[in-house]
C-alpha cells in the first residue's frame, strides 16, 4: 500500500490506445531497474575488468566477434550492456507513459541522467576506432603497414574514447545509485533494499577476490601481447 508520504505517486492510469484504466505496479519498475543496474551492469563490468586473458607475446589473434571464445569477456561486456540499456529504455518509456510525462522528482532526474549516460557509453563505443595489431587476424607480423589501428597505435581518438568511456561509466554508476536510493525513499520496498545490499556486498567480495588473485590484466597487453616494441607498451616502459 502507498502511505501518505507517497500520495503523489499515481496508482492507475487511463491509456487511450487501450481505452481503459489499468493499475500501475511500480514494484515491477523497481525490480527491473535494480536487476539491470545492480546485477547485469556489474557483471558486464566484472567481465571486462577481470575476464581478460593473461598477456602473451602475441596477444589475441582471433577476430573480435561474438562466436570467438577468446573474446567472451569483451562480448559479455558489449552485448550485455546493450541489453541492459535496451531494458532501461523500456523501463523509462513505461514510467513516462504511466506518469504522463517527466515528473521532475529527484528520482526521475537521477534515473533519466543514468540512462542518458548509459546511452552515451554505447555511442562512445561506436566511436572508439579500429583495432589493428601486429599479430591480429590477417596482419603480417613482418609488414608494419598491416599493423595500424586506433587501438594498437593508441591514437588520440582511442585515448579520447578510453578517457571518456571509463570515466563516464563511474558517473553512470553514481547516478544509478542515486536513482535507486531516491526511488526507495519515494516508494518503500524493504525486501528489495536488502537484495541491493546483498548484491553490492557480493560484487565487492568478487572484486576483492579477483584483485587478490591478480586477474586484472592490462587491456592493451592482453589484446596485443606484451612485446615491448608495441606502441603503447613502449610509451609506458617506465611506468
Amino acid at each position: 500500500m502507498i502511505n501518505a508520504g507517497q500520495s503523489h505517486i499515481p496508482t492507475e492510469v487511463y491509456l487511450d490506445f487501450l481505452g481503459q484504466t489499468i493499475p500501475i505496479h511500480w514494484n515491477y519498475h523497481a525490480v527491473l531497474m535494480v536487476g539491470i543496474w545492480f546485477v547485469l551492469v556489474p557483471l558486464c563490468i566484472l567481465s571486462i575488468r577481470y575476464g581478460k586473458p593473461k598477456p602473451t607475446p602475441f596477444g589475441i589473434r582471433e577476430e573480435i566477434k561474438l562466436t570467438n571464445a577468446a573474446w567472451w569477456w569483451f562480448s559479455l561486456h558489449k552485448f550485455g550492456f546493450y541489453f541492459a540499456i535496451g531494458l532501461s529504455l523500456v523501463g523509462l518509456a513505461l514510467a513516462l507513459t504511466v506518469s504522463r510525462g517527466f515528473s521532475g522528482t529527484v528520482h526521475s532526474m537521477f534515473g533519466l541522467t543514468t540512462i542518458i549516460l548509459g546511452c552515451l557509453q554505447i555511442v562512445s563505443a561506436w566511436l572508439r576506432g579500429t583495432h589493428g595489431g601486429r599479430y591480429y587476424l590477417n596482419a603480417n607480423p613482418d609488414d608494419p603497414a598491416t599493423w595500424h589501428g586506433d587501438h594498437f597505435d593508441m591514437t588520440p581518438r582511442r585515448r579520447a574514447f578510453e578517457a571518456y568511456h571509463k570515466t563516464g561509466g563511474y558517473f553512470a554508476g553514481f547516478f544509478a545509485v542515486g536513482a535507486v536510493a531516491s526511488g526507495l525513499m519515494q516508494y518503500s520496498m524493504p525486501l528489495l533494499a536488502g537484495i541491493i545490499l546483498v548484491a553490492v556486498l557480493v560484487v565487492l567480495a568478487l572484486c576483492i577476490g579477483l584483485e587478490f588473485k591478480g586477474l586484472r590484466y592490462d587491456g592493451y597487453r592482453a589484446a596485443f601481447g606484451n612485446n615491448p616494441d608495441h606502441p603503447h607498451n613502449k610509451a609506458r616502459k617506465n611506468l
